[in-house]
């Protein structure tokens, strides 16, 4: 199977394309190539295929194998992909996602993309769209209990469920593999959970680490910064365009509030090429 490693602000994911490539069993693929010691090492594998609603279609699968409805800074790499190998001319694409067309505007350097803006839509705030178990319509800024301790939570869907927490002590010292499982996994979260703890640096900036469902902690991710910045927006604690810090790298988040998208900008970089014997029982 050819593939590519790609990766944005860190967020490392196997691609394939489809148009080229037939992958049977995806879940397993995942499971199989993104293992870091015995397979290539990623966040888990994209897809790359043709659309009848798009200018293509990305499926993401988690690291455990699991289907994810959309990766924010997975898409970014796609479009740099279908542009830089030719596949499309178009500075301004579409891609079809589980959680809905995505529309991108790309940026280059030297006749290759660099960086990428995504329209991610509008985010969701009712929480059985999320879904969040809770007694009012939405969680904002609401307690939840987690192995004896009270957060603060605001839940976002952008596309997929956040859980955003806003902390005083260093979200760098957080020892996030012993309390991301407990959050992912808890009883409000039907359908698990991605978690976002986050410092208020000033009105424009936050820094973030994430616990994404199905891969454990990774060095960024893009829904979960727009997801970020909307709890913050929501809960007066920046202005309408943020930058959210992550262990990766840095994103751009605008968001005009109400119904209004969210707008993503950052990075999109090819680690490399390469080509892999999947076992035979994959």
């Amino acid at each position: 199977m050819k593939f590519t490693k790609m990766q944005g602000a860190g967020n490392d994911y196997v691609y394939v394309n489809c148009l080229e490539e037939q992958v049977s069993n995806p879940a397993e693929v995942s499971k199989y190539v993104s293992d870091r010691h015995f397979g290539i090492g990623a966040d888990g594998l994209i897809l790359i295929k043709p659309s009848e609603r798009a200018d293509f279609e990305m499926a993401m699968y988690n690291a455990d194998g699991s289907q994810g409805e959309m990766c924010g800074n997975a898409i970014r790499c796609v479009a740099k992909y279908v542009y830089d190998r030719g596949m499309t001319d178009k500075r301004q694409i579409s891609i079809d996602t589980l959680a809905g067309i995505k529309y991108l505007e790309l940026f280059l350097e030297n006749g290759k993309v660099s960086r990428v803006k995504v329209d991610m839509g509008a985010p969701r705030l009712a929480a059985a769209e999320i879904p969040v178990k809770a007694d009012t319509e939405q969680v904002i800024n609401a307690p939840i209990e987690v192995e004896g301790k009270t957060y603060e939570m605001t839940a976002v869907s952008m596309g997929n469920p956040h859980c955003v927490v806003f902390l005083e002590e260093d979200v760098r010292e957080l020892n996030l593999a012993a309390i991301g499982p407990a959050f992912e996994n808890h009883p409000r979260f039907p359908k698990r959970i991605n978690t976002e703890f986050v410092n208020v640096i000033d009105k424009s900036a936050l820094r973030m680490r994430v616990w994404e469902r199905g891969s454990g902690e990774t060095l960024a991710c893009g829904t979960g910064s727009c997801a970020t910045a909307v709890a913050a927006i929501l809960n007066g604690k920046t202005g309408a365009e943020v930058t959210v810090q992550l262990m990766g790298g840095e994103l751009e988040i605008a968001w005009a509030g109400g119904d209004a998208p969210v707008y993503m900008t950052g990075p999109a970089v090819t680690v490399f090429d390469g080509e892999i014997k999947l076992p035979e029982e994959i």
